[in-house]
């Protein structure tokens, strides 16, 4: 049944892809723009979401942090930023929503790190060949 309906779907797609369509307007035909929806100010919510974002943030990078893993963990605190923005309670949704994708980071910048020793040697015996 569903093979069917695909075929059919599939039948004579060139043919119609570019079909013309006509349009008429009347002389006096106008569109009207509404207004374009405001950008609404700062406001506290997101001034105390980016407060708890740098403070969490500050907590998980301890000065002896290599930059490659610190990028990590600020992009994912930006992720989590972004996620629990779109919920109901943004500040109480954030801590949970950080740990979880500072712990993938630091997750995907351990296997790279491996891989990069793995690989160190393969590099080196490729150019001296």
């Amino acid at each position: 049944m569903i093979a069917r309906i695909l075929k059919e779907n599939m039948k004579n797609t060139n043919r119609n892809r570019y079909k013309r369509i006509r349009t008429r307007f009347a002389a006096g035909t106008r569109f009207e723009i509404g207004s374009l929806a405001p950008v609404p100010e700062r406001g506290t919510a997101e001034q105390e979401l980016e407060g708890l974002k740098t403070r969490l943030l500050g907590a998980m990078l301890p000065p002896e942090l290599e930059p490659d893993l610190s990028t990590a963990l600020q992009r994912a605190a930006n992720d989590a930023a972004s996620a629990a923005w779109f919920t109901p309670f943004p500040l109480l949704v954030f801590p949970t929503l950080l740990e979880e994708k500072a712990a993938a980071a630091r997750l995907q910048h351990e296997r790279q790190r491996e891989i990069r020793e793995r690989t160190q040697g393969l590099l080196e015996q490729a150019i001296s060949e």
